[in-house]
């Protein structure tokens, strides 16, 4: 059992800055990747950004360059700095975590967290 709270959306204008933060907490034994993903209405859920527990990113292709992702494993934490925001980045951003079941386990647990909206006018 893993819970997942994000934090830190809102409303700003283009071009305008936000920092979004998750925060892991219950039993975890370890954490392999953890992401953010969004979704806009009427549109499919999409990766924005993951990293791994060794510090390796993947960006989609429409973010490179304007958002970075980042982490504290000591906190359990995930970190999104997104710069230079566009209205096209609307969206509820949902933060995952894959973490392993157990000690010895090969298993990972997908977890999400509830979604914080964001949204950019123009």
């Amino acid at each position: 059992q893993v819970q997942l709270v994000e934090s830190g959306g809102g409303l700003v204008q283009a071009g305008g800055s936000l920092r979004l933060s998750c925060a892991a907490s219950g039993t975890i034994f370890s954490i392999n990747t953890m992401g953010w993903y969004r979704q806009a209405p009427g549109k499919q859920r999409e990766l924005v950004a993951s990293i791994t527990s060794g510090g390796s990113t993947n960006y989609a292709d429409s973010v490179k360059g304007r958002f970075t992702v980042s982490r504290d494993n000591a906190r359990n934490t995930v970190y999104l700095q997104m710069n230079s925001l566009k209205p096209e980045d609307t969206a509820v951003y949902y933060c995952n975590a894959k973490t392993l079941e157990a000690w010895g386990s090969r298993r990972y647990l997908d977890s999400w967290g509830q979604g914080t909206q964001v949204t950019v006018s123009s």
